[in-house]
């Protein structure tokens, strides 16, 4: 009988018994994670580097720009915005005028919405000037007549 079948025989008895394979669980990692995503163990003590470090202002700044710039070429390709406005807003999203997308939308629509009533209001100045020009020259025409009128008689 070789060794093979002896060991073999020897597990079949009992005598030897096979180790279960040594694991290294991950299951603390991943509860510690989940707690770290709902912001536990985040706080000054467990901080090392600086802010800046953990989370650069310049790829904050890089996301910021890249939201607000895809939104102006969105809103420039819809139509909602022309390519002057777009021009101002894209200059000022630039000089850090907008510190959000939100701010960034209801500055669009205020301007918009200003836009508009300057235009309604130049038409209105327009029709009431329009309509005082008319009057005037009825009124001349009136006047012509009557001193016609009053130079034949």
């Amino acid at each position: 009988m070789n060794p093979c079948a002896n060991v073999r025989k020897l597990v079949k008895d009992g005598l030897i018994i096979r180790k279960p394979e040594v694991s290294h669980s991950r299951y603390r990692v991943r509860v510690h994670t989940e707690a770290k995503r709902l912001g536990r163990h985040m706080g000054y003590g467990k901080r090392k580097g600086t802010a800046d470090a953990r989370m650069s202002s310049q790829v904050i700044w890089m996301r910021r720009m890249r939201v607000l710039r895809r939104l102006l070429a969105k809103y420039r390709e819809a139509g909602k915005i022309d390519k002057h406005l777009y021009h101002v807003l894209y200059l000022k999203s630039k000089g850090s005028g907008f510190k959000n997308k939100r701010v960034l939308m209801e500055h669009i629509h205020k301007a918009k919405a200003e836009k508009l009533r300057n235009k309604t209001l130049s038409e209105q100045s327009e029709a009431l000037r329009a309509k005082n020009k008319a009057l005037r020259e009825r009124r001349a025409i009136q006047q012509a007549e009557k001193r016609a009128q009053l130079s034949q008689e």
